[in-house]
């Protein structure tokens, strides 16, 4: 296929081209990937400024996307794709061969890292979906930061920068820039734009922006991010979201308010955390799926009023192609006990028979199908088994369908258990508010009731 770029396309791989750090920050759908592989393409085979390009990837991402998508264009076709994924000898195995790109999923990036030593050999690096390197503490930034200085181009993919807090900017940006705008550590950054929030005693649970702190950071990485929203610039049909109630039957309203009550009263006897209150929210997230895992792990079926409702959204579809999301295991084998015809997301072949229209329902976890899928060309239905807390997840998990090349009416239902938690993670999503502080919220708000 011919590869006629947007406007805003064109201008953003010459962007790539003149900022040897940088950061993609575009709506899913925007065609990050093709951005990217075009700019990397003219590094390799125009200016001959690098000779290897290494992909950092969503496991599925790694897998499926990059090659699929050089192959697709024809401009990129003759770029060598290497997957550097699977056991320790096939990985090796990939490293070794002759190729331009080699993609890798981001849990292997300190194997990597420690696999080559001194001897790193790749002088442009891509990370797809730079928000997983959010977190300064986890092994994947910290190797990927020991090698950043022989990088001559590290460029930083994603659509959430911001996903939870202005915390998460610091270490995506310094993998950009290696401390230049916000600092050269993480405790220097907070320290100099946050002022502590909630804490016992010496334990502080968040951080707070100072005053005029977003804008003046913003303004620091301005000159190496680009940021565009999709509206404007892209012809995309119309977004439809809808919330089907699911009025639970009078059995399962009792055992779901004697649970709530139970749990939340045990909460009102000690010290709340985190930890305590996102377990018991957790639970009653369970039972408003329609089952409970007790000490063992076994899932316990307390109602089946969320499959009866998909059951009637599949009727309604009418044989159109349906992406089902789900939160707990047992939500998923309960999927797919009652419908037969549920193929479960797992891998490249998976995705190119949705997108060819042979799955008539499909269900995933948002963890392992929001970022970087495109899954566009299979239909145009999402239905929400139940809402996640996560704005991340939730937006990620959406653009798999409503992105560049989608062709419908998209339309996206979550099943809501009428008077449960699940309600109030619908409310923390549409104010786009932090997940953990609105959970905290909501079960400090139940304390209150029961204790009243």
């Amino acid at each position: 296929m011919k590869y006629i770029p947007h406007e805003y396309q064109a201008y953003c791989i010459d962007y790539l081209l003149s900022h040897p750090g940088a950061g993609l920050f575009l709506k899913p759908g925007m065609g990050k990937t093709s951005i990217a592989l075009t700019a990397a393409d003219r590094l390799l085979y125009d200016s001959f400024e690098v000779s290897k390009v290494l992909v950092i990837a969503p496991l599925r991402v790694a897998e499926d996307t990059w090659s699929r998508e050089s192959g697709k264009w024809d401009h990129l076709q003759h770029l060598r794709i290497s997957r550097v994924l699977g056991s320790a000898g096939q990985r090796q195995a990939a490293l070794y061969r002759k190729a331009d790109v080699y993609c890798i999923n981001r849990e292997n990036v300190d194997w990597l890292v420690r696999f080559y030593g001194r001897n790193w050999p790749f002088d442009c690096v891509i990370v797809d979906e730079l928000s997983s390197f959010r977190n300064p503490s986890a092994r994947r930034f910290k190797a990927l930061r020991k090698v950043r200085p022989l990088i001559k181009y590290l460029w930083g993919l994603t659509g959430t920068p911001r996903p939870r807090s202005l915390l998460d900017l610091w270490a995506q940006v310094y993998l950009m820039d290696r401390g230049e705008r916000l600092g050269s550590t993480f405790t220097e950054y907070r320290n100099l734009y946050f002022s502590p929030g909630r804490r016992n005693g010496y334990v502080i649970y968040d951080w707070n922006p100072r005053p005029g702190a977003e804008e003046t950071v913003y303004e620091k990485i301005s000159d190496i991010c680009i940021s565009l929203e999709t509206k404007g610039l892209l012809q995309m049909p119309e977004l439809v979201t809808t919330i089907r109630p699911v009025v639970l039957s009078s059995a399962a309203r009792a055992a779901y308010d004697e649970l709530e009550r139970n749990e939340v009263l045990s909460l009102a006897e000690k010290t709340l955390d985190v930890g305590s209150a996102a377990a018991v929210n957790g639970k009653l997230l369970q039972i408003a799926g329609g089952a409970v895992y007790d000490d063992d792990h076994m899932a316990h079926e307390i109602h089946t009023d969320k499959l009866d409702a998909l059951e009637d959204i599949l009727e309604e579809a009418a044989g159109e192609p349906v992406l089902v999301a789900y939160r707990f295991q047992h939500e998923r084998d309960r999927i797919m006990a009652r419908f037969p015809q549920a193929v479960q997301l797992k891998d490249a072949d998976t995705i190119a028979a949705w997108n060819r229209g042979e799955i008539p329902l499909m269900i995933a976890h948002p963890a392992g199908a929001g970022h970087g899928l495109n899954l566009q060309d299979g239909g145009h239905i999402i239905v929400w088994f139940g809402p996640t807390y996560d704005l991340e997840l939730d937006e990620q998990f959406n653009d798999r369908l409503y992105r560049q090349g989608q062709k419908q009416t998209t339309s996206i239902i979550y099943l809501i258990a009428e008077g449960t938690v699940e309600a109030d993670a619908m409310q923390a999503l549409k104010v786009k508010a932090n997940g953990q502080n609105a959970m905290m919220d909501a079960i400090k708000a139940r304390i209150r009731k029961y204790t009243a």
